[in-house]
């Protein structure tokens, strides 16, 4: 397994749909969450993307040189990104980075929202549009001069003179549940990401899209994208989903609703449908929780549980074939550390470890009367 984690740049808190408990998202902050998940082991970031974030490239650029070994998970925006500047900043990036960029390829769902960016292409239009960006993008990164005349876009001998580190190109990402979508993962994406359904319906997904892309002659790895709410009990884990939503009302629910009924994403017609809008039944597969997505764009489903039950849902994920765990959390600094200590024991985890690591620096705690360092033990008071 590979377990990436999440930088906010659209808003941190406490609690979701209020102002109590929220903190800026500043470069400051942004560092802190960056360096914590790169020292706990975490493989890499996914920086989101959209008129609600700060720009994407930006913060990973700004981010390469506080931290190590961390992935930055970055998208592209065809329809809004010219595909021959795209392929320059992307071989930029994974060369300043030292092949750490992986790219997040990002169609938009939003038709109110890509008007605003100039994009007025109707929905299986922009994955059309893709196929040519990433036909040409893919081209000039493998070293090619590219000519391309296409029904949306059109080059004339491109070239890229500055070659990336990874090859043949930094690794696909791609999210989606449209045919349209599904078609562009057959032809192009090396990691298709689907956001947390319960498994029956990843399972489903994950056979339909191995099936288009052998048709292709291809193959494609799976990933998935969730919030975790995990504590030592599961107690203390349901009541924290509930905290996390206890500021969440009827009006909220319903302002945020309307905006989701207007989005031509089949992968946020998906989510809307787990919740219904209705707080009253929000666990849809065991310890799979959809109360995020009440108010929340995107990723809308939590896994909730004591470490034993979160890591036995990852487990029948990663049976169904899923490798990389996208993960984030309410406040994502603190939760990135909560997490880390819970859950990465109990799992296989692909942990990237620095070349110079002190053997003997590990999470003991504080040294007992100055002198002992301290075991693993059960609580000594109950």
């Amino acid at each position: 397994m590979e377990i990436f984690w999440f930088i906010p740049t659209h808003g941190d808190g406490r609690y979701l749909g209020t102002a109590d408990g929220a903190r800026a998202v500043s470069y400051s902050y942004c560092k802190q969450i960056a360096q914590a998940v790169d020292e706990l082991g975490y493989n890499g970031v996914l920086i989101p993307t959209g008129k609600s974030c700060e720009d994407s490239w930006i913060v990973a650029s700004s981010l390469l040189s506080v931290t190590e070994k961390l992935k930055f998970l970055v998208a592209v925006r065809p329809g809004i990104m010219n595909p021959s500047f795209a392929a320059r900043m992307t071989a930029t990036l994974d060369r300043f980075s030292r092949g750490r960029l992986l790219i997040n390829v990002v169609a938009g769902g939003d038709p109110v929202e890509l008007a605003g960016d100039g994009q007025f292409l109707e929905h299986d239009e922009r994955y059309a549009q893709t196929d040519e960006f990433l036909q040409i993008w893919k081209g000039l990164l493998q070293g090619e001069e590219v000519t391309f005349k296409g029904d949306y876009l059109s080059v004339e001998g491109g070239q890229l003179l500055y070659p990336p580190v990874q090859k043949p190109y930094p690794p696909l990402f791609f999210g989606g549940s449209s045919d349209a979508g599904l078609e562009v993962v057959a032809n192009h994406i090396d990691v298709y990401l689907t956001w947390g359904e319960p498994p029956a319906q990843v399972k489903e997904k994950i056979e339909k899209i191995k099936k288009l892309a052998a048709e292709k002659g291809r193959t494609v790895r799976f990933g998935i994208r969730l919030h975790v709410i995990v504590r030592e009990t599961e107690e203390e884990a349901w009541k924290a989903a509930e905290e996390l939503i206890q500021y969440v009302d009827d009006d909220s629910i319903a302002a945020a609703q309307k905006i989701f009924s207007r989005m031509d994403s089949e992968s946020q017609r998906l989510m809307t449908e787990l919740n219904k809008g209705d707080r009253s039944s929000l666990e849809i597969s065991p310890n799979l929780w959809a109360g995020v997505g009440l108010v929340r764009g995107g990723a809308g489903t939590a896994l909730v549980g004591n470490p034993d039950q979160v890591a036995t849902r990852m487990k029948e994920y990663a049976d169904l074939g899923i490798e990389k765990f996208v993960f984030s959390g309410y406040p994502h600094l603190e939760e990135a550390y909560r997490v880390a200590e819970l859950l990465f024991p109990k799992l296989p985890i692909k942990q990237q470890k620095k070349e110079d690591e002190v053997a003997f620096v590990s999470p003991f705690g504080e040294l007992i009367a100055n002198q002992h360092i301290p075991a693993k033990k059960t609580a000594a008071v109950k």
